[in-house]
Formats: structure tokens, sequence, C-alpha cells
């Protein structure tokens, strides 16, 4: 094989490999949530992790949050989600996230999420400056739209 068919082949795996790579991508953020309060809404998209699943099979349900460190709204649920084999994220941000260690959902609207035991469920897509003019502890009601 010539040096021109080795960058062929080269081209076009990664045409393929990328294309693959961006429907993952759409396809890892398929359910959406919805956080109603008093004061507006706030959209969640989930991703597909066994975490997420094991969250979304919680709702709906009504919880009470609560500011903490002037950058993330808490929670704690029910019960503890399960997060056998799950990956944890030390260095990634996300929005909506479960703290394994206090049992509670973070839901950051400033600043970033980055723990030892933080699991990613998500992104919020709207609604963050919501969260972020809430004073003091608020309920909100969680269920699945999409």
């Amino acid at each position: 094989m010539n040096t021109f068919q080795k960058l062929a082949v080269l081209f076009v795996a990664a045409v393929v490999l990328g294309s693959s790579h961006a429907s993952r991508a759409q396809d890892y953020y398929k359910m959406k949530m919805l956080m109603r309060l008093d004061t507006g809404d706030v959209i969640v998209a989930l991703n597909d992790s066994s975490v997420s699943a094991d969250f979304a099979a919680l709702l709906p349900l009504t919880a009470v949050f609560k500011d903490y460190a002037g950058a993330e709204k808490i929670t704690y649920l029910p019960r503890e989600l399960n997060t056998t084999g799950a990956e944890e994220f030390h260095d990634v941000t996300g929005d909506f996230a479960y703290y394994a260690p206090w049992g509670n959902l973070a839901v950051f609207y400033k600043g970033s999420g980055r723990a030892s035991g933080l699991y990613i469920l998500g992104r919020i897509e709207s609604g963050k400056e919501i969260l972020a003019a809430q004073k003091g502890d608020f309920a909100a009601s969680l269920e699945i739209i999409e």
C-alpha cells in the first residue's frame, strides 16, 4: 500500500469514527428532566449512565433544596443511588451530579463540580439563572419530560 492509499484509509476511518462519535454524543443525553420551581423551570439533560438510570427510577419526586457553598443547590434523595461499576468524575465538570459520600444531588449553578465520589448525571440546558437567583430553601418537583 502506497502513502496515498494509507492516507485515504486513515481519512475514511477518521470520518467513520468521527460520525460514530457525533452520533454517540447525541444519544448520550437522550432523557430530559424538568425541575419545576415556584420561580420557573429548569431543564436538565440526563446522561445514559447507570447512575442516571437509577436516579430516573426515583422520579417523579418533590425535593427540598438548600444552597451549598454559594455554588450549588443540594438535596438528599429517598435512597442512595447504585454506583457499582460506574465511573467517578474527579476532573470533569458537570451541572447535575450525585455526590455518593453524602448521598445527595448537587446541582451546580456556579463553578464546577470536582470531587472524589462525584457522579455526573447530566447537564443543565436552561434555567441555571433561576437556580442562582433562588434564596433560601426551596421545593422543586422533578420529573422526566422526554
